[in-house]
């Protein structure tokens, strides 16, 4: 088929994900237009600009019949739009069925996969094979800040995914990456998350080790041996090469990455216990680190040399809303982060401390528990053990929605007392403002840890200071 003479309709358009496969979509030659409940700015913004037209659900957008409909994660049965295309008889797919069907034909698929780290990794690998003159396109669930967006299309051989493991759509209950086919794998690491949709890790094991059966026996899997989880992944079976990364000093791992400096602004790289790269860099964290190291085996499995990776690292400008600093007023500077796992909390909390400049200065960290995992009571013991290193917790309630029972819900009150007396419990993004107005001083560092807007406390809290 020729998608250049095509429509292609999607639903939920404006969510994150599919106003991505949107812009490739039309890049590939679709006519694309689309239907959501809320629109608007930034994503009306986005789509106008690239000429889609968008509207509220309505089943006359129809007719004519579109020759493809896109039906978002977020679509359920009892969406108009959604009845009219079943009784109708009318083709349809979920968002990462379409990228496998209509983008990644004739590409080398490189997955990232894990429960942390996807963004970051994917969008590092990106810049790399950018730097190296490869010209990837990839598709992130985040905005790299060395590209304008999360999606393109790209004219080299690569294609990056982000491999979320969270469910396909209403109909199809497969993890997305199932649908990338992979040819290059990378496993960053595996825990237990998305509690509303599995019910224990035994459960998301299992769709990974379906992930490991897609990938051809001559691709390649890019694995960490610090994660003891994907032992019974491998268990049930696995078809193709791997090459193991881990921290220093690792007996096995061919590939180890050692801290230089505790905030990780500075490491080493070593392959087969030699040391092949020294780099300083923008990025914070461990976790960064391991991210890199996972980057740097896949980037040298794939012929790029040592020289280009270190430059492709040193110029690696981040991810938006991963220890992005968003200003410095008074003498305090504010980051965001979007950490929604218990081990990304801790990783992170400890690299802002340790990137402080001043040893006086105080570390404000602030929780807005938003996630359905982190809403829920599942990491209510791991997150007690998560901020050892803030001087100072403020956290709000999680918000309760309808039907829900106070009882499945994490509980801050306790959260607090496991932190200890450095931790409390506050109504609103208000109410935190103002306590941290008169609290803070020159020299201390506040980090906002949230996947949501939190109320746009990020921006609020910086003019307040200012």
């Amino acid at each position: 088929m020729n998608p250049s003479f095509q429509h292609l309709h999607i639903l939920g358009i404006c969510g994150t994900a599919m106003a991505a496969i949107a812009k490739l979509a039309q890049e590939c030659g679709w006519r694309v237009t689309g239907s959501d409940a809320g629109i608007y700015p930034p994503m009306s913004d986005y789509l106008a600009q690239l000429n889609i037209n968008v509207a509220p659900f309505d089943a006359q957008h129809l007719t004519p019949k579109p020759d493809l409909c896109v039906i978002g994660n977020t679509m359920s049965r009892g969406n108009v739009e959604v009845e009219a295309i079943l009784n109708l008889g009318l083709d349809y797919c979920s968002g990462p069925e379409f990228v496998g069907r209509y983008i990644l034909p004739q590409r080398h698929a490189i997955v990232v996969a894990g429960t942390h780290g996807k963004t970051s990794t994917a969008s590092m690998l990106a810049h790399v094979l950018e730097v190296a003159g490869e010209a990837p396109g990839f598709l992130i669930g985040g905005v790299p800040e060395n590209f304008e967006g999360g999606a393109r299309l790209g004219q080299g051989a690569y294609f990056i995914l982000e491999g979320d493991e969270y469910d396909t759509a209403f109909f199809d209950k497969r993890s997305k990456f199932l649908h990338y086919h992979a040819r290059t794998l990378i496993l960053n690491n595996l825990e237990y998350d998305h509690a509303d949709i599995f019910p224990d890790l035994a459960a998301i094991q299992r769709q990974f080790a379906w992930l490991l059966r897609t990938v051809p026996s001559d691709g390649h899997i890019i694995i960490n041996h610090n994660e003891a989880n994907f032992s019974e992944v491998l268990a049930q079976g696995c078809w193709s090469p791997q090459t193991s990364f881990a921290r220093y000093p690792h007996a096995d791992a061919a590939w180890q990455w050692e801290l230089l400096h505790a905030d990780g602004s500075s490491f080493r790289i070593y392959h087969q216990h030699e040391v092949v790269l020294e780099v300083s860099w923008s990025g914070i964290g461990a976790h960064q680190v391991s991210n890199a190291c996972a980057v740097v085996a896949t980037a040298h499995q794939l012929g790029l040399n040592m020289a280009s990776i270190a430059q492709a690292l040193t110029s690696f400008a981040g991810v938006r809303r991963r220890m992005t600093l968003v200003g410095e007023a008074s003498g305090v500077r504010i980051f965001d982060d979007f950490a929604h796992h218990p081990t990304a909390i801790q990783s992170v909390v400890a690299a802002a401390k340790a990137a402080m400049p001043h040893a006086e200065g105080k570390l404000w960290v602030v929780l807005e528990p938003r996630s359905n995992t982190m809403r829920s009571r599942v990491h209510q013991q791991r997150l007690g053990t998560c901020f050892a290193d803030a001087d100072a917790v403020l956290m709000v309630p999680p918000m309760k929605k309808q039907h829900e029972d106070d009882a499945d819900l994490l509980d801050v009150a306790e959260l607090c007392q496991a932190i200890g007396a450095k931790a409390q419990v506050l109504p609103d993004a208000d109410q935190i403002i103002s306590l941290l107005q008169g609290s803070v001083h020159a020299g201390d560092d506040v980090l906002i840890l949230s996947n949501g807007a939190f109320a746009g406390i990020h921006q609020r809290l910086y003019q307040a200071l200012l």
